[in-house]
């Protein structure tokens, strides 16, 4: 990672510690990420003498700005699995379900995260993926028999007939959603690794802080966060779990992401039939399928890309260009079916 690209990571996870901060009703947890937001600070200023060229102004990217609305309204705990895409630390001190800020310091490698559970949003991120998974099939299922011309109740009957075929097969989908996960894990891995080689000492400050914020004295946090840091082995797997919240042990529930999959299959697949269900004809219907088409796969790629840690408009672009093309390839061979049938 190029010294500009360390420096702007560290003012954007500065800038979204300020909003978790100003978000959270607990003041302890409010002190941590408040002094989490000042050591990102430091470690952009040491970027920034690295490299006198790197500018000095700052500008969120949509990606943050889009998380830093999202924490007006939904409170920091259930924002996790987005929080640790923006590679936000701090998030093991939402462990559990009512976990208090103190509980017992872990002493040894083998302990940490033991009292973790995975992130949460897991049920959440399968359904932004099954609802992409029903938009896209869908759509170019319609959009393939539409090219070879049949009428609008044929389309709606076959879009019915998609729907409910594709959302009985979500089964398939989960292979996708979970691969996902890994990738997610072995992202943000891939970046402590890095950081821990870069700054180490650094590292271990930020982790001392988060023992600090959850009851442990100062000084006694900083000789746990060393001692655990010392052996290279467990140090990214002490600093994904205690730093990210990252249990590598526990990738969600697959039942409850089945579930959730199923239903947003459907919804995602019902958006291409809207205008035949209001009895656009002809080319109006086509037409107004395609137009809501686009509109729904860029929003799911802006969703998605909360959870894969791109951009915003990087992730709403792509959607459109895969699903579009998608559409656009079943389409064009509808039509030559359509025509060497006529």
């Amino acid at each position: 990672m190029a010294a500009a690209d360390s420096w702007y990571h560290e003012k954007e996870s500065a800038w979204l510690y300020g909003a978790v901060a100003a978000a959270e009703p607990d003041p302890g947890r409010r002190a941590l990420f408040l002094k989490l937001a000042a050591a990102a600070e430091e470690q952009a200023a040491c970027w920034r003498r690295r490299d006198p060229g790197i500018p000095d102004h700052y500008s969120p990217a949509l990606r943050a700005r889009i998380v830093a609305r999202l924490l007006r309204h939904i409170p920091p705990r259930h924002l996790r699995r987005v929080l640790a895409a923006m590679k936000l630390r701090g998030l093991s001190v939402y462990a559990g379900r009512h976990a208090p800020v103190a509980h017992a310091m872990p002493t040894s490698a083998s302990e940490v995260g033991g009292r973790h559970t995975s992130l949460g949003g897991n049920n959440l991120r399968a359904a932004v993926f099954g609802a992409s998974d029903g938009l896209v099939s869908n759509a170019s299922l319609v959009m393939g028999v539409a090219g070879a011309g049949l009428p609008p109740d044929a389309l709606l009957l076959t879009g019915m007939a998609g729907l409910l075929a594709g959302a009985l097969s979500m089964a398939a989908g989960e292979y996708v959603s979970v691969r996902s996960q890994r990738e997610f894990y072995e992202h943000q891995i891939a970046l402590e690794r890095e950081e821990l080689a870069v700054y180490p000492d650094e590292e271990a400050e930020e982790l001392a802080l988060i023992y600090n914020a959850r009851g442990l004295e100062m000084n006694e946090a900083r000789e746990v966060s060393r001692k655990l840091l010392a052996n290279p082995e467990h140090a990214l797997d002490v600093l994904a779990r205690e730093e990210l919240g990252l249990n590598p042990d526990d990738l969600g529930s697959p039942l409850g992401a089945a579930l959730s999959s199923f239903c947003c299959f459907a919804v995602g697949a019902a958006i291409p039939l809207l205008p035949f269900l209001f009895r656009f004809q002809g080319n109006d219907a086509i037409g107004g399928a395609a137009a809501v088409t686009v509109c729904a796969l860029f929003g799911l790629g802006v969703l998605l890309s909360l959870f894969t840690g791109h951009g915003a408009l990087r992730g709403g672009l792509r959607q459109v260009l895969v699903g579009g093309g998608a559409g656009l390839l079943a389409w064009s061979v509808g039509r030559l079916l359509g025509a060497s049938v006529g």
